[in-house]
């Protein structure tokens, strides 16, 4: 007999009822300016990211500190080949990366911590992550999205008193909100906090929680009930991990990242004071997008990492491999691909690099820059990944291990590929990461125009709607029809003598912002209130808006590094064949915005979830095990071994 597919308490929501807790946990109002949200609605702001800004001579100094002692810690402490073979990190290597401060990169330094930027934080997750991608995911979980931030953010001053210096020596923390039958639809969370004299009583099932397996602080999401004296809502909290009742189930184990210490943990009534609430109740989901603004940089980070790996392994590789009688580099075939992974990472170090001291000098809200940076560099983390793994041929398939045996030097690309694949669904999806972004991307129209399209709005509230949409459509939509990017001579200081002309590329994502601004206002006429619906038009959109970005910030890296001496003339050829790389990518999503298969596909779906091609699945046998596609998730008491672990 199977066990049930859900937990017996998810709550039963309707779509619309997930679309409204996930609108009421998001930034409703912009105080700062957006490079990227003006990008979306036509406007092309160089001013906001040109001259690029620069961080103080002082992080400068202590970051570029810190990044040798890493460098020395990684190279001299951190076998990665023994932590993919025994898939855990050695207690050894963590209590060094506590002893150098590794934990408290970003905390305070009147909490122990190193006080770093998040310019310097993500180098140093590039570094680590390149030597071993497990133990940057265990410090960026920590850090980016584990109790630090939050407290930083949120806390009050007696929780940072309390927990920041243990953050920053001694203690993992991780964070947990993900359920067995919830993932990025949290109106379904399941975990329950109920009030009880001065505390809290969690009962719930936490899935693939990064870091619970040797965390000694969580935060953890959990719904509280409403009822008098209280609001509700889901709510965070800061949780001991060794509370009576928290049992760390499974360890769970992934076709990558093999040294993470994931896994699934039960609350059965743990109790926990009302003062380890961070913020009031019914902010939880606040609280967790808003540590994630800054926190996804984490990933592209540590895919600028992998890039700048590739890279080196195609080159040198390349130039060894002879085929034909001339090294593999000097074929087109794979030269191409070698230009890819070069242009490629040189644009996505220019995107975290940027985004990066945006968040630092907190001038701009950089909430669409930073989920920008993460889908684009997840995705284009793994091209380059398969890249290096189809120039390697077939050593590229061979593990790092079988290699050496052989007596082959060992190169781990086919682990590379395997370790980037999760960054796809990490911290959100790729798929979520699209509706998220073009939720944020149209948000200027639904203010103006949103109740025009909602069927719950009474007319008179569709007339004043309509009224103020004319009004903003009548000032924006011919700001749309030219602009300074069909000037010839804009953008002069991008071409200076002897170097490719840059300026030409930012004309193209001038015209291009105003292009992309223009489909999204004709989409949002035709369908209207089914614009939500529109998925892949919208995954286009932002597609092209990552595109943009990217292309931009490649320029902008460029005419600093040609100011400031430091490999200017190569920096603008790497960004001059990007740009002409990322231009072809552009044309085909502007095609695809309007030439698709979108229909045909859903139709097709339908049929296919109706019955009507099971046929077509016949003569394959399928080796899957029994068992439920969901776990059973009812609270209630463990009858699991706790595998919990202490790092002391």
């Amino acid at each position: 007999m199977s066990a049930p597919s859900a937990p017996k308490n998810t709550p039963r929501v309707t779509e619309r009822e997930a679309r409204q807790v996930a609108e009421a946990a998001r930034e409703q109002d912009w105080h700062k300016p957006s490079f990227a949200k003006e990008l979306f609605l036509g406007r092309f702001r160089l001013d906001l990211i040109h001259p690029h800004p620069l961080p103080p001579a002082d992080d400068v100094r202590r970051g570029e500190a810190f990044l040798a002692r890493l460098r020395e810690f990684c190279e001299t402490r951190i076998d990665g080949a023994l932590i993919e073979r025994e898939a855990r990190i050695p207690d050894e290597v963590i209590r060094g990366l506590k002893e150098l401060g590794a934990l408290g990169m970003k905390i305070d330094p009147k909490y122990g911590g190193l006080g770093l930027t998040q310019v310097y934080y993500n180098k140093a997750l590039s570094l680590v992550g390149s030597v071993s991608p497990a133990i940057g995911a265990l410090l960026s979980a920590h850090q980016s999205i584990g109790v630090p931030q939050p407290l930083k953010l949120f806390g009050s001053q007696e929780q940072k008193d309390t927990f920041l210096p243990r953050l920053a020596r001694t203690d993992i923390s991780a964070f947990l909100l993900t359920e067995p039958d919830v993932g990025s639809d949290p109106a379904r969370l399941a975990t329950s906090a109920v009030p009880d004299g001065p505390d809290y009583v969690l009962d719930g099932v936490k899935l693939w929680t990064t870091n619970g397996v040797v965390a000694d602080l969580l935060v953890v999401m959990a719904r509280v009930p409403r009822s008098e004296g209280h609001k509700g809502g889901i709510t965070a909290f800061v949780v001991e991990a060794d509370s009576p009742g928290i049992t760390v189930e499974h360890r769970n184990a992934f076709m990558g990242l093999r040294g993470l210490e994931n896994g699934v943990t039960r609350f059965h009534r743990v109790r926990v004071p009302a003062a380890n609430r961070i913020g009031p109740e019914g902010a939880g989901l606040k609280i967790a997008l808003t540590t994630l603004n800054t926190g996804r940089l984490s990933l592209p980070a540590m895919c600028v990492g992998a890039g700048k790996w590739c890279l080196k392994i195609a080159r040198e590789w390349s130039a060894a491999r002879e085929q034909w009688g001339r090294p593999v580099a000097r074929h087109e075939a794979v030269g191409a691909k070698i230009s890819f992974i070069a242009a490629t990472t040189f644009a996505l170090e220019a995107v975290v690099d940027l985004s990066s001291q945006m968040a630092d000098e907190s001038r701009n809200d950089i909430r669409i820059e930073a989920a920008l940076a993460k889908l684009y560099g997840s995705e284009m983390g793994c091209l380059m990944a398969d890249e290096l793994v189809q120039i390697r041929g077939g050593r590229g398939f061979e593990t790092a291990e079988s290699l050496a045996a052989r007596g082959e030097r060992a190169v781990a690309a086919e682990q590379l590929l395997r370790d980037l694949r999760i960054n796809r669904i990490f911290e959100g999806s790729t798929e979520i990461m699209h509706l998220m972004i073009a939720r944020e991307a149209v948000d200027a129209h639904l203010k103006v125009a949103g109740d025009i399209i909602d069927p719950d709005k009474p007319l008179s509230a569709k007339a004043k709607a309509g009224a103020n949409a004319a009004g903003f459509y009548a000032r924006w939509l011919p700001r749309l029809v030219t602009g300074p990017g069909q000037l010839p001579r804009t953008y002069a200081e991008f071409h200076p003598p002897g170097h490719p002309d840059l300026s030409a590329h930012l004309r193209y994502v001038e015209r291009s912002s105003r292009r992309l601004a223009r489909s999204t206002f004709y989409a949002m006429s035709r369908w209207q209130g089914r614009m939500e619906t529109k998925q892949g038009f919208l995954g286009r959109i932002v597609d092209i808006g990552a595109e943009l970005f990217a292309m931009s910030a490649a320029c902008v890296r460029a005419e600093l590094l040609r100011s400031s001496d430091e490999h200017g003339r190569e920096a603008y050829r790497l960004a001059d064949v990007f740009c002409h790389q990322s231009r072809i990518r552009v044309e085909e999503l502007f095609t695809r915005l309007w030439s698709n298969t979108d229909d045909l596909d859903r139709r097709l779906v339908d049929g296919i979830l109706s019955g009507a091609y099971g046929w077509l699945e016949e003569g394959v046998i399928d080796p899957s095990g029994d068992g439920p596609w969901i776990a059973d998730a009812t609270p209630g008491p463990s009858a699991r071994e706790n595998v919990h672990r202490t790092i002391g």
